[in-house]
């Protein structure tokens, strides 16, 4: 365990958000790995996988209600130094992880093809989607326990043990692709399947190592088969917390969906082109992304000591630190991203989709962070409505727009990201707001105690 209730703030957000970073680009690199390899089969293949890998959304969605859930509460837990309760969480969510699990293969293995030949744009795509799903479903059914142990450790203020992990788990996966995909050193090419299988053996390893971890060196919170036993009111604490942040990436799903549907009247390149302009922005992300994965346990363990001077600190430093990394990213969008999707493909048609697609979307990078950092912050005040309420507003100011620009016969493919950049910016503004009320409601701006002074300042300005 590790107090963030002292120290210098910039420092304690550094120290998280580095090894945080790190984990999530080799997180991140299981999808580009297999996309590499893949994108060698052809469109169709790239844009199946593509499709497929947005499943992913949901079952992150669900991993994030027990991962925001459990980390906030472990974080304030570890701010107020009360071990049992950090312990007790930790222990539920464990079990939240494997009802979820198998949860994720009966309906995954049962609604896929449903999916898939829904928004595919051929036969050929929507086979190589149900293909990579079939041994990708495993892994996916992994990620609960994953993201539930290295949420506990975020809590309690630990993050390089998991970058650990998650960097050997996705070395793994980077020497398995080419070997289940192409067929090196073995000849025989499994194609797509191969790339989920690779990233389910490389989670199945990454899920043993944390386990190997947390009973050999972690004390903080640790394997309680006392706590095993499913307690409601842990579970409604977790729940209250988590499934707002859920919703969030269940939106995200959505928003993805609708784009993949909207456009597959363009075919497979179309597809292809969105798909990998997608992986390389999350990839892009990853560092804004990053800081705020920092800033929650850090001002959550804040929040929990009743330290609210150093919790609207954590929101400023944070604040500032994606914006400034974020513009440099924009910068860099906006001249020759097509550089960034050449290294996937040579296919001329895909690789001017993806590369539009970065150059407009590019734009709202900066809010983008912003509303990363905001949901940082109320995931560590406790109260994740706002954030959810915040993404649930792009279904008025993006979803339901574009899905109605899209039957004009005039419409094309960047008025898609133009849209999205223009609902970006309006939920930028709501995020604030929203954060603005959190703070006067739950964070009291209070002047520094002296020997004759300790007054209430009342609501401020963030």
């Amino acid at each position: 365990m590790q107090d963030l209730t002292q120290g210098s703030i910039p420092k304690h957000l550094a120290s998280l958000a580095i090894p945080i970073a790190a984990g999530m680009l080799f997180q991140t690199l299981y999808i580009l790995v297999d996309l590499y390899f893949v994108a060698r089969l052809g469109d169709a293949a790239i844009a199946g996988v593509s499709a497929a890998a947005n499943i992913f959304m949901i079952v992150m969605a669900l991993s994030q209600v027990l991962g925001v859930g459990s980390m906030a509460l472990i974080a304030q837990a570890t701010g107020r130094k009360d071990q049992p309760d950090a312990n007790l969480i930790f222990n539920q969510s464990l079990v939240l992880a494997g009802t979820c699990a198998a949860i994720t293969l009966v309906v995954g293995y049962i609604f896929s093809p449903v999916y898939m030949h829904g928004l595919g744009a051929d036969d050929a795509t929507a086979q190589a989607g149900i293909d990579y799903l079939n041994w990708f479903l495993p892994g996916m059914a992994l990620q609960f326990a994953l993201v539930s142990m290295g949420s506990a450790l975020r809590g309690t203020g630990i993050a390089k043990p998991t970058m650990v992990v998650q960097v050997i788990s996705v070395l793994l996966n980077t020497i398995l692709a080419p070997v289940l995909i192409a067929g090196w050193g073995t000849g025989h090419a499994m194609g797509v399947a191969g790339a989920g299988l690779a990233s389910s053996i490389a989670t199945a390893v990454a899920v043993l190592m944390l386990l190997i971890y947390f009973v050999r060196l972690e004390h903080f919170v640790s394997f309680t088969a006392a706590m095993f036993v499913p307690r409601l009111e842990a579970w409604s604490r977790i729940l209250r917390i988590g499934l707002p942040s859920g919703g969030e990436f269940a939106l995200m799903f959505l928003f993805n969906a609708v784009i993949y549907w909207i456009i597959r009247d363009y075919g497979a390149e179309a597809q292809a082109g969105f798909g990998l302009g997608m992986r390389v922005m999350q990839s892009i992300f990853l560092p804004a992304m990053a800081v705020s994965f920092a800033a929650a346990p850090l001002a959550g363990q804040n929040v929990g000591a009743g330290l609210y001077d150093r919790v609207r600190q954590t929101f400023r430093t944070a604040a500032g630190t994606g914006a400034s990394i974020m513009l440099v990213l924009t910068i860099l969008c906006q001249f020759k991203p097509e550089v960034l999707i050449m290294g996937f493909t040579t296919d001329q048609a895909v690789i001017a989709v993806g590369a539009q697609f970065l150059q407009y979307i590019s734009w709202n990078f900066i809010a983008s962070g912003f509303i990363f950092t905001c949901s940082g912050l109320f995931q560590a005040l406790g109260n994740t409505v706002p954030a959810l309420f915040s993404s649930a507003s792009r279904l008025i100011t993006f979803a339901l727009p574009a899905l109605l620009l899209s039957r004009y016969p005039w419409f094309e493919m960047q008025h898609l990201w133009l849209l999205s950049v223009a609902s970006a910016a309006v939920q930028t503004l709501i995020s604030y707001l929203l954060l603005r009320r959190e703070f006067a409601r739950r964070v009291p701006l209070t002047a520094p105690s002296s020997p004759d002074s300790s007054v209430v300042l009342g609501q401020a300005a963030l």
